[in-house]
């Protein structure tokens, strides 16, 4: 068995055929590769294989083992794929992340939050401000929740790169209250991005750096109630969570239709509203694309006086082509538009920004400076060396690979597992919309995904009026085995609940 000679800083994990004590005779007839997978991914969970450390060559494995080379190549490749590790050419295969933690088993201590209600009782009833969060508590095997990134992939490394490099130059006032508005540093690195690959031409100055979407909307319904703008029209099927948001914050959401081309526009010049909040990049949760005769009709209604709010999600997240330009890069003056890196990076960043037309520049920034006298400095420094270092770009690209390989996975398992399903919105986002013909109620499929230890959400949960049934399912966050597993229960699930009652339930 070769070892690394003493002080050099060969960082491989030892190989040999006393490597993790792995017995290959041990692997299920025709299944090795996937065991081998399995056995390194726990080596990798409780840290027998460390976060940096090298994978033992493939030729060198498969001699030690006394497998054939292909069957050590394919167990690696499923562990790039779930992210867990990345092949680096000569510097060998690299561990890269860790697996999320194992959810409790059954039986196990439940949180207080959980410990005295059935799960599977949130799909029962009309969700409320907190569904999410009791979502989020709820145990589960598997996640299959929309609107969340691989997070097994933050770029850890580049991050403590770039905190490194942010902490040598860091003047000691930049540690100071600074402007609400966000640091100068990342204002001109957001405003860079911007226009690289959302075509939007912007101030740095003009740029709020705010707590992701979520405060830039709440931001935005302050500023406009005041103004005397007390409805702003949604899409729907749309976002519970943004319907909520303006809500909260006092401004009623009456709903405007979507089709297959996006936001009927016909609809909403009829409704008589002032403002519409849109994700015409792809529109959550139909993932439909606002196509050129609704963008030049919606901008036409907006130059008689309408106010558009761009929800630009995830719009760096397109497959089939480049991302349409967002909305702001042609009409500035009636677009309030807002984005962040929860759907690039993670969501626990709490980084966005909000672009505003002159008129509500100066409203907005008070508000911000009322609520928190502006984010957090030391990740807004990060968060700008990444972008201008160009790891930002770099870990686009990887997400950009490895998405279209979970999704190519979701849709070949839905296709195996739910025929007759209709999938929706796969050019482009994290997420899937799946509806159903037939008699299926989409909030008890949820509930019964929920008992076979798989979370999805009901599309209903995203509809103000009456719509076809249907789930909405996250992928980016998921190996393919998990998919695959996942999508599989949803069968079960839906063999067992399809025919029993016809009445949906609106969100």
């Amino acid at each position: 068995m070769s070892r690394a000679k003493p002080g050099s800083d060969d960082r491989s994990i030892t190989s040999g055929s006393d490597f993790l004590q792995l017995d290959i005779g041990a692997a299920p007839a025709g299944r090795r590769a996937e065991w081998l997978a399995g056995q390194l991914r726990l080596a990798i969970s409780d840290s027998r294989l460390p976060l940096g450390g090298r994978l033992p060559a493939t030729r060198v494995f498969a001699a030690e083992l006394g497998v054939s080379r292909g069957l050590v190549t394919e167990a690696y490749q499923r562990l790039i794929e779930d992210g867990h590790v990345v092949g680096r050419g000569r510097a060998g295969t690299v561990v890269v992340a860790a697996p999320a933690p194992a959810p409790a088993e059954a039986g196990s201590p439940a949180s207080p939050d959980t410990a005295s209600a059935d799960p599977t009782a949130l799909f029962g009833i009309p969700p409320g401000n907190d569904i999410f969060d009791a979502l989020r508590a709820a145990p589960a095997r598997i996640d299959l929740s929309p609107g969340v990134p691989d997070l097994a992939a933050f770029p850890r490394a580049a991050w403590l790169r770039a905190e490194r490099t942010v902490l040598d130059n860091l003047a000691p006032a930049d540690l100071g209250y600074g402007d609400p508005r966000g640091t100068p540093t990342l204002r001109l690195a957001a405003a860079t991005w911007l226009a690289r690959y959302r075509g939007i031409r912007v101030d740095p100055a003009e740029v709020i750096v705010v707590a992701g979407v979520a405060q830039g909307i709440g931001l935005l319904a302050q500023v406009l109630r005041d103004a005397g703008i007390t409805s702003m029209g949604v899409e729907d099927p749309g976002s519970l969570g943004a319907r909520q948001h303006l809500r909260n914050w006092g401004l009623d959401t009456p709903p405007i239709p979507v089709d297959p081309t996006g936001l009927r526009v016909d609809a909403l010049a009829a409704s008589g509203l002032a403002a519409v909040m849109v994700t015409p990049a792809h529109q959550f949760p139909t993932g439909a694309v606002l196509d050129g005769g609704s963008r030049r009709r919606l901008m036409r209604w907006a130059e008689q006086g309408g106010l558009i709010v761009e929800d630009d999600y995830d719009a760096e997240h397109r497959y089939d082509r480049s991302p349409v330009p967002a909305l702001r890069a042609v009409l500035a003056e009636q677009v309030c538009y807002t984005g962040s890196v929860s759907k690039l990076l993670a969501p626990a960043m709490r980084v966005g920004w909000l672009l505003a037309p002159p008129r509500y520049r100066d409203a907005l920034v008070a508000a911000k400076r009322n609520a928190d006298l502006g984010n957090a400095a030391l990740p807004q420094f990060v968060l700008a060396e990444l972008m201008t270092s160009g790891a930002l770009e770099r870990h686009l690209r990887l997400l950009r690979r490895r998405h279209v390989r979970r999704r190519d996975t979701m849709i070949r398992a839905i296709r195996t597992h739910l025929p007759g399903a209709v999938v929706h919105g796969a050019a482009a986002g994290l997420h899937l919309m799946v509806t159903f013909a037939g008699n299926v109620v989409d909030a008890d499929l949820a509930a019964a995904c929920l008992a076979e230890g798989v979370k999805v959400q009901p599309l209903s949960w995203h509809c103000q009026r009456p719509y076809r049934p249907g789930l909405v399912l996250g992928y980016a966050a998921n190996p393919s085995s998990e998919i695959e597993d996942g999508v599989a229960a949803l069968g079960r699930a839906l063999r067992r609940t399809a025919g029993t009652r016809t009445t949906r339930r609106p969100g």
